[in-house]
C-alpha cells in the first residue's frame, strides 16, 4: 500500500474519531460527575459532534504538516450535498402536517391489521411504522423516512418508560430496515446513489436485484420485533380533541418536501426551497411545531466530518476490496461499514476498475445489510440517533449495545439479499 503521511495521519485520526463514538456514553456520565468541566464533557459526548470535531483536528493536522493553503484547498474540494440534504430534509420531514399527515394515513392501516388480526392499535402501529416507513424511502430517500420514523417512535414508544432491551431493540430494527429499505429505487440510499451513474443502475435494476429480498427482510425484522415486545408497548391516548390542520397547509409542506427530495443533487435550490420553507412556516405559525433546527444542524455537521475524515481513507480501503471474491467482498463490506460510511465504501468501490457485475451487487448489498451496525455506518442514522437520543439512560446511545442490537436484524438482511 502506497501512502503519504497525510493519508497515514488521517487514517489514525479517523481510527480515534471511530473509536470516541464508542466511548460517548462515558463522557456523558463523565459530565454528571465533574460539574467544573461538565460543559466540555458533555461536547464530547454528543455523538453528532465527534466527526465535525476531528475533521477539524484533521484540518489542524494538515496545516501544521503542510502548509494552510493546502488545508484550505482540500477543505473547499470536498462535497457537502449530502449533508446539507439532510439536513434540510430533516427540517422539512420533522414537522408537523407532515407527521401528522404519515400518522393519519398508519393509522388507517393499523385499523385494517387490528380488524384482519385482532390485535391492539399499539403492536399495529409499531409494525407499520417499523416496515412501511423504511420502505417509503425508496421514495422519499432513507433521511426523510429517517425522521418520520424516529418522530413516530418516539411519540408511540420512546416517551414512555421503557425497558433497556426494547429502547435498544426498536433502534437496531429501525437503523437497519431504514438501510435495506432505501434499495427499491436507484436514489434514496446515499450508498446506491454513489455508484448508480458510474454502473449504469436503475430504480427497475435495482427493484429487480434488492426489492424482493428488502421487503422480505424488512417485514421479518418488524414483525419478529412487534412479537417480542408487544407486551411493553403502550396503547395511545385517546385525545378528544383531534388535531385538525387544513389540507392547504399538508398540501404546502407536502410540496417542500417533494421540490427537496426532487432536487436532492443540487444544493442550491434544495436550500434556496428550505429557507422559503422557513419563511413559510414563520408566516403560518399557527399550525406549525417548533423546526427541529439544532438537531439538523447537528446530523449536519456530523455528516460534513464523515465527509472531511472519509476521503482520505481510500489508500487502505480500495486495495482491500480489489483482492476481495465477490463473496468476501459482500462480507468485507458489511464488516467495513460498521467502521466507516457504507456511501464511502461504495464510492471507494466504483473506482475499482474490471470488476464482475456479482462483485458489484456483493459490494451493495454488503454496505447496505451493514448499514444498521452502528451510528455512522450509514448517513441516515444520526438522523434518527439525534431524535430519540434525548430518550436513552443519561441522553446516550451505547455504541456497543446498538451493534449487539443491530446483529439479529443484520443476520435476517444478510440471508435475505444472500440467500433469496
Amino acid at each position: 500500500m502506497n501512502f503519504t503521511p497525510t493519508e497515514l495521519g488521517a487514517s489514525i485520526i479517523f481510527a480515534i474519531a471511530v473509536l470516541h463514538t464508542f466511548c460517548a456514553s462515558y463522557f456523558e456520565a463523565l459530565a454528571k460527575k465533574s460539574r467544573r468541566h461538565a460543559g466540555l464533557w458533555h461536547l464530547l459526548g454528543e455523538v453528532e459532534v465527534v466527526f465535525g470535531f476531528w475533521a477539524a483536528i484533521l484540518i489542524i493536522f494538515m496545516w501544521l504538516a503542510n502548509d494552510l493553503a493546502t488545508a484550505k484547498r482540500y477543505a473547499s474540494e470536498r462535497n457537502f450535498t449530502e449533508p446539507l440534504f439532510v439536513f434540510a430534509i430533516m427540517v422539512v420531514a420533522g414537522t408537523k402536517p407532515i407527521l401528522h399527515f404519515a400518522t393519519q394515513i398508519l393509522q388507517q392501516m393499523g385499523k385494517g391489521l387490528q380488524s384482519l388480526f385482532r390485535i391492539q392499535q399499539a403492536p399495529a402501529l409499531y409494525f407499520l411504522t417499523l416496515s412501511v416507513t423504511p420502505l417509503l424511502g425508496s421514495l422519499i430517500t432513507e433521511p426523510a423516512a429517517m425522521t418520520l420514523a424516529a418522530f413516530l417512535l418516539r411519540d408511540l414508544v420512546y416517551r414512555h418508560k421503557c425497558t433497556t432491551y426494547l429502547l435498544f431493540g426498536t433502534l437496531g430494527v429501525l437503523f437497519v430496515n431504514i438501510s435495506i429499505g432505501g434499495t427499491l429505487t436507484n436514489f434514496a440510499a446515499p450508498p446506491v446513489l454513489m455508484v448508480a451513474s458510474t454502473w449504469g443502475w436503475s430504480s427497475a435494476f435495482m427493484f429487480a436485484n434488492f426489492g424482493f429480498e428488502a421487503c422480505i427482510a424488512i417485514v421479518i425484522n418488524a414483525l419478529a420485533v412487534t412479537l417480542l415486545f408487544q407486551k411493553q408497548l403502550i396503547e395511545p391516548e385517546l385525545n378528544t380533541k383531534p388535531v385538525r390542520i387544513p389540507v392547504t397547509i399538508t398540501a404546502i409542506h407536502l410540496f417542500f418536501l417533494v421540490g427537496i427530495v426532487g432536487f436532492a443533487h443540487d444544493p442550491v435550490i434544495f436550500m434556496w426551497l428550505l429557507l422559503f420553507f422557513i419563511g413559510f412556516t414563520a408566516a403560518y405559525p399557527k399550525h406549525q411545531s417548533p423546526l427541529i433546527l439544532r438537531e439538523a444542524l447537528l446530523v449536519g455537521f456530523f455528516l460534513a466530518g464523515l465527509v472531511v475524515l472519509g476521503a482520505l481513507q481510500g489508500w487502505w480501503l480500495q486495495p482491500i476490496l480489489e483482492k476481495m471474491s465477490p463473496t468476501a467482498v459482500f462480507y468485507g463490506s458489511l464488516a467495513l461499514t460498521a467502521i466507516t460510511d457504507n456511501a464511502a465504501l461504495t464510492y471507494l468501490g466504483s473506482l475499482v476498475t474490471g470488476t464482475s457485475p456479482e462483485f458489484k451487487l456483493a459490494l451493495v448489498g454488503g454496505a447496505v445489510a451493514g448499514g444498521g451496525l452502528t451510528v455512522i455506518a450509514n448517513a441516515p442514522n444520526p438522523a434518527g440517533l439525534a431524535i430519540l437520543r434525548p430518550y436513552f439512560p443519561n441522553a446516550a446511545v451505547s455504541a456497543g449495545l446498538l451493534f449487539v442490537a443491530a446483529v439479529p436484524p443484520t443476520i435476517v438482511a444478510i440471508m435475505a439479499l444472500r440467500l433469496l
